[in-house]
């Protein structure tokens, strides 16, 4: 099941109908809840496309409050399966996010303006060159992952399991699955 939230849209109607900037901490909390609402409602195994593409300045307290806060509210394990997928994203949004990210120790997948994907914050060569693996197959078993990326059978695992427990991919019985494949 897949979910689209527009970010503009979540910031007018929380906030003020003639706002497209999201600034200071008490307006990305704002929105952050109406788009914790939103998702409240989507089904247990869920990529939600959480949409920038309306949202002019983003400063690094709304960053904080929309982006990193989301991605620290995910449930790992239990029965909710919940992923993000950071769309619409400016490189003036970039700088911002980035930070963010860095700072709490988390990893978001984003696509830019431009239709690129990208993996942004803390993490490593390995992790990153098994992500790239992940999303040129588009889904894909461990063998498959380890050939593509070049990375070790057992390395890979290990790399691919704490990719899916960040919600960076997504994983099934046999199946890791990039996350723009099902979005």
């Amino acid at each position: 099941m897949n979910g689209h939230i527009d970010v503009g849209t979540v910031l007018r109607r929380t906030v003020c109908d003639l706002y497209s900037d999201l600034v200071t901490r008490p307006t990305g909390a704002a929105v952050r809840t109406g788009i914790e609402q939103q998702l409240a409602e989507l089904a247990d195994r869920t990529v939600t496309i959480i949409d920038f593409a309306h949202v002019g300045l983003l400063d690094f307290s709304c960053a904080d409050e929309i982006v990193a806060k989301l991605l620290l509210r995910i449930p790992t394990g239990g029965t909710r399966d919940a992923y993000f997928l950071f769309r619409g994203v400016s490189d003036s949004h970039l700088e911002a996010i980035e930070v963010v990210l860095e700072r709490h120790g988390l990893a978001a997948v984003a696509q830019g303006d431009n239709g690129e994907l990208m993996l942004l914050g803390d993490l490593g060569d390995t992790q990153r060159q098994a992500w790239d693996a992940i999303n040129r197959l588009g889904r894909g078993d461990l063998a498959e992952v380890a050939r593509e990326s070049d990375i070790p059978a057992d390395a890979a695992s290990q790399v691919l399991d704490d990719l899916w427990r960040r919600r960076l991919i997504m994983r099934t019985d046999q199946w890791y699955v990039a996350l723009a494949a099902t979005a």
